[in-house]
């Protein structure tokens, strides 16, 4: 049985449906496994000339690495037919797509209008400062450094066509399979900085 992330009512998950999204940072590959563990099974597409490889068993405490098919392209044209085609084929409820240079308008609209017809979701994990106009949602993704917790990020939105700007310190829960936002560091209980 497989267990859904806590959704919220503040933070913006699960991702828009029908639309594409981008995230970057050093935390990307972690938000995009979070999002990946709401869809239950998704396509992911990079090229295959990338020195880092994606290991399905590393992503588990997230989903089951069963529902995850890897597509290797030759290169950024490719990988953009093939998650073109996915997104329009609505197939798989969401398609990660890495991408390696900046995606023109025309690029960003195909995605979204493929996203449309095929009522999937698409994520662009993008290197900083290559996003598009046509995306939905932009997230800044990065670790926190807590003596206590190796688990927590901070995801920041800093592009959102269809409501407000704002940033969340989360934690992955592995064994519940559930995404809780926390209070930053300085802020939770028992903390110097927390208002008694």
């Amino acid at each position: 049985m497989m267990r859904h992330m806590t959704v919220t009512n503040d933070i913006p998950l699960p991702l828009r449906n029908a639309r594409v999204h981008e995230a970057y940072g050093p935390g990307a590959i972690s938000f995009a496994a979070v999002a990946a563990a709401r869809a239950g099974s998704l396509l992911w597409v990079r090229e295959s000339w990338r020195n880092e490889m994606i290991n399905p068993v590393g992503l588990s405490d997230f989903f089951d690495p069963s529902k995850l098919l890897l597509a290797q392209t030759k290169d950024q044209t490719e990988t953009l037919a093939v998650a073109e085609e996915a997104l329009k084929d609505g197939a798989v409820p969401l398609v990660v797509i890495e991408i390696s240079r900046p995606l023109d308008l025309r690029e960003g609209r195909r995605l979204q209008l493929a996203a449309k017809a095929g009522k999937s979701t698409g994520l662009c994990l993008i290197p900083d400062g290559m996003g598009s106009n046509a995306a939905e949602t932009r997230w800044h993704c990065m670790p926190v450094f807590d003596a206590g917790d190796s688990t927590l990020m901070r995801w920041e939105i800093i592009k959102n066509k269809s409501g407000t700007l704002r940033a969340w310190h989360v934690r992955w829960d592995a064994t519940a399979r559930r995404l809780h936002v926390v209070p930053p560091a300085g802020e939770r209980p028992g903390s110097a900085g927390a208002p008694g």
